[in-house]
C-alpha cells in the first residue's frame, strides 16, 4: 500500500477549556456569607417493582400480583439542603488556554503546516469572538446547573477572570437568558468574551474563570450532584453512587465542560422543529446519547472529519458555521489521527 501525503496519522489537540470538578454547598439568599459544604446522605428505601414485565406475567393478574409483592430495596446516596438553608452554591473554575494553532502531536510537517496557516487565517478573520461569547453566554445562562436549574426561584452566576492582565468581574441573573439560542445582546456577555477569545487567540497566553452560582431552589429541597456510573449493579451495595470529594457533594469536570460547549446550533437539523434537540454539545459526529442520535454523519458529509480533512488542508469550507464547528472541536480537543494508507 502506498503512503498518502500530507496526512498526519499521529495528530492530537490539547483542550483548551480546563474545567475543574463543582463543588456544592448550602446557603441562604439573602445572607450568603457562611456557605456549607453539602454531604452525601445513604438512603434505604423500599421501592415498588414498575419496570417493564415479560408478557406472559402481563396477562395474568395472579402472576403479575405476585411479582408486585416482591420487595425492590435500594440502597442510594441523596443530597439535600438544610433545613435552614434556601439556596445551592455551586463552585469551580475554567482555565481558557491559547496555543490552538500548534497540535500537541503531529507526525506530517506538511501538514502540520497546512492546518497552521488554516488556523491563523481563522484568528485573523474571526478571533474565536463568535465561539466565545457562546461559551460567556453558557456561563450566563447557568446550563452547568443542569437538573438544578429547573425550578430554581432565582439563579445568580458570579464571574471572576484573571491573569497578569486582568483581574474583572460579571455578575449575571441566569433567569434572562435563554438556554436554547445565542441571539442575547449583553454588554456583560460581551466584555466576558472579548477576554475569552484574546486568550484563546493568543499563542501561549490563558484566563482563569472563578465561578461561583447561587440557586434559590428552596429550604431543604432536594440537589443533584452527579452520579457515579455502577458497572457491577448486580453486586454493588448501592443502586445509586453520587459523586463526591472528601464528604463534599460534587459535578463532574466533564458534565460542566459538557454545559459549556453545547454551542452546537449548526447542525443541520436545528432548524426543524420536529427533529431538532436545540443547542447541542460540540462532538466530531454530534452525538447526544441521551436521545441515542448522531446529529452529524459522514454520509451527510456534516460530521468534524469531514470538513477538517479539507479546511485544515488549506480548501474554503462553504460555510463560515463550519468553520466555527470545526474550531470548537479543536478547542475541546481529542485525537484526530488519520490512516496514511491506501
Amino acid at each position: 500500500m502506498a503512503k498518502k501525503e500530507n496526512v498526519a496519522s499521529v495528530l492530537a489537540f490539547e483542550k483548551k477549556l480546563v474545567v475543574s470538578d463543582g463543588y456544592m454547598y448550602g446557603t441562604l439568599w439573602a445572607d450568603r456569607s457562611q456557605p456549607v459544604p453539602l454531604a452525601l446522605r445513604e438512603k434505604s428505601v423500599r421501592g415498588t417493582i414498575s419496570n417493564r414485565q415479560k408478557p406472559a406475567i402481563m396477562k395474568d393478574p395472579a402472576k403479575l400480583n405476585a411479582e408486585v409483592e416482591k420487595a425492590n430495596l435500594q440502597r442510594v446516596d441523596a443530597c439535600a439542603l438544610a433545613p435552614e438553608h434556601d439556596t445551592l452554591n455551586l463552585q469551580f473554575t475554567i482555565k481558557v488556554l491559547g496555543g490552538i494553532t500548534e497540535p500537541s502531536a503531529c507526525n506530517n510537517a506538511l501538514f502540520k503546516q497546512s492546518y497552521r496557516a488554516a488556523a491563523v487565517k481563522y484568528i485573523q478573520d474571526e478571533g474565536f469572538t463568535e465561539l466565545a461569547r457562546r461559551y460567556a453566554t453558557n456561563l450566563a445562562n447557568a446550563r452547568f446547573l443542569w437538573r438544578n436549574r429547573v425550578g430554581a426561584e432565582s439563579i445568580e452566576v458570579q464571574v471572576r477572570a484573571r491573569n497578569s492582565e486582568v483581574d474583572q468581574s460579571w455578575v449575571f441573573d441566569a433567569t434572562q437568558f435563554s438556554t436554547k439560542h445565542f441571539d442575547s445582546s449583553d454588554s456583560q456577555i460581551d466584555a466576558l468574551a472579548k477576554h475569552i477569545a484574546k486568550a484563546l487567540s493568543s499563542d501561549d497566553g490563558f484566563l482563569l474563570l472563578d465561578i461561583s452560582c447561587f440557586a434559590k431552589v428552596g429550604r431543604a429541597q432536594e440537589v443533584y450532584p452527579s452520579e457515579e456510573l455502577v458497572l457491577d449493579k448486580g453486586t454493588g451495595e448501592k443502586s445509586k453512587i453520587l459523586y463526591h470529594v472528601n464528604d463534599l457533594a460534587a459535578m463532574h469536570s466533564q458534565k460542566l465542560g459538557n454545559a459549556l460547549r453545547t454551542i452546537d446550533t449548526w447542525y443541520p437539523e436545528f432548524s426543524d422543529p420536529e427533529t431538532s434537540a436545540g443547542p447541542i454539545a460540540i462532538e466530531p459526529y454530534g452525538a447526544v446519547t441521551n436521545l441515542g442520535k448522531a446529529y452529524r454523519t459522514p454520509t451527510a458529509k456534516q460530521d468534524f472529519y469531514s470538513f477538517f480533512d479539507v479546511w485544515a488542508r488549506g480548501e474554503k469550507l462553504s460555510r463560515k458555521e463550519d468553520e466555527h464547528y470545526v474550531m470548537a472541536v479543536l478547542v475541546r480537543g481529542g485525537v484526530f489521527g488519520e490512516s496514511d494508507k491506501d
